[in-house]
């Protein structure tokens, strides 16, 4: 039976859950970050120069821990998991470069963002050098299948970046559009972390579907959250500004909601805000709030995280596996 995902936990103890989640597989956490220090190395100077930056920024690591947790809960040995969780690592972190520079963020992790700092030109390229070690690491680890995925999730996500510009500043974005720009931009690493985990162990065919759900299921629950955060959260805890994904633009799940729901006068402002990247964030934010957004995008989100445990449970009882239950619940409890 499925147990109960409760409600938000106070910063303090979801932050506790957190690192609790990562100790069954520290040692491999350790050896991940070492890796990807010698693999980010370059004799091209501002490549280093941007990857010690980026590093430095930290972030939670969660889609190689995926990985990780999956391949140890399934019997991988070895530091093959290392070299394949490095690759999403690299992959993740392309995308934020590239993202970074599309969007015109100026803040991630609380920091400046790269192109802020370094330009548009070799954040683009240095994006692009992660991307390539990315391949390179791949083609190490010999298997045609893990190939595949991780090409395969690669195209996935530029696909959902893509969409994403096409639903720039458009106020007729439903929550299907929304979905489908979720599940491949976001969503389609996890789920790749957690199938290249499965496949790396020798997984049967249903345990290896049961990691495909699971991943996919944790990475909408992930991305609604951070949606949701975008209007509830604090600055200093996600981050990145309050409201920046009204300002470019972007129509979310808690926006979707409100649009539904609001009075007439209070869409025709939002839609406003939405075509413009503008408008009285302070009073769009309180519409959400008065409509019950937040409230409805939460469900959602646990709805999702619900997914993710049922598909978890099918795997054998371990400390591995209850890290990947311990996750079902801090997606959708932080504050980050």
């Amino acid at each position: 039976m499925t147990a109960p995902l409760a409600a938000p936990a106070p910063a303090a103890l979801a932050a506790e859950r957190a690192a609790a989640m990562i100790v069954p597989i520290a040692e491999d956490m350790r050896a991940l970050d070492a890796l990807i220090r010698q693999r980010l190395d370059s004799d091209v100077a501002l490549i280093r120069t941007i990857s010690d930056y980026i590093i430095g920024a930290g972030g939670k690591r969660l889609r190689p821990a995926v990985l990780l947790l999956v391949a140890r809960a399934l019997g991988a040995r070895g530091a093959l998991p290392h070299l394949l969780a490095a690759v999403i690592e690299f992959i993740h972190t392309a995308t934020l470069l590239h993202d970074d520079v599309v969007d015109e963020s100026d803040l991630r992790r609380g920091r400046p963002t790269a192109h802020s700092i370094f330009g548009n030109a070799a954040s683009v390229l240095v994006g692009d050098f992660l991307y390539s070690r990315a391949f390179q690491l791949m083609v190490e680890a010999g298997s045609m299948r893990v190939m595949g995925i991780l090409a395969d999730a690669t195209n996935r996500i530029a696909e959902g970046e893509v969409l994403q510009l096409l639903n720039i500043h458009d106020p007729t974005v439903d929550e299907a559009r929304y979905l489908r720009v979720v599940e491949r931009k976001t969503a389609t690493l996890f789920e790749a972390a957690a199938v290249v985990g499965a496949v790396i162990a020798n997984a049967p065919p249903p345990l290896e579907d049961a990691c495909r759900r699971y991943g996919a299921a944790i990475g909408v629950a992930f991305q609604i959250v951070d949606d949701i955060l975008d209007y509830s959260g604090q600055v200093k805890d996600i981050g990145k500004r309050l409201g920046d994904d009204l300002r470019e633009g972007k129509v979310t799940l808690p926006l979707i909601y409100a649009l539904r729901h609001a009075t007439a006068a209070q869409r025709r402002s939002i839609e406003q805000a939405i075509r413009d990247g503008g408008g009285d964030f302070a009073e769009i934010a309180h519409v959400i709030r008065m409509t019950g957004a937040l409230e409805y995008s939460h469900a959602r989100a646990a709805q999702q995280a619900r997914l993710a445990q049922r598909a978890a449970q099918t795997l054998p009882p371990s400390v591995f596996r209850e890290s990947l239950l311990q996750l079902c619940q801090l997606a959708i409890e932080r504050d980050r």
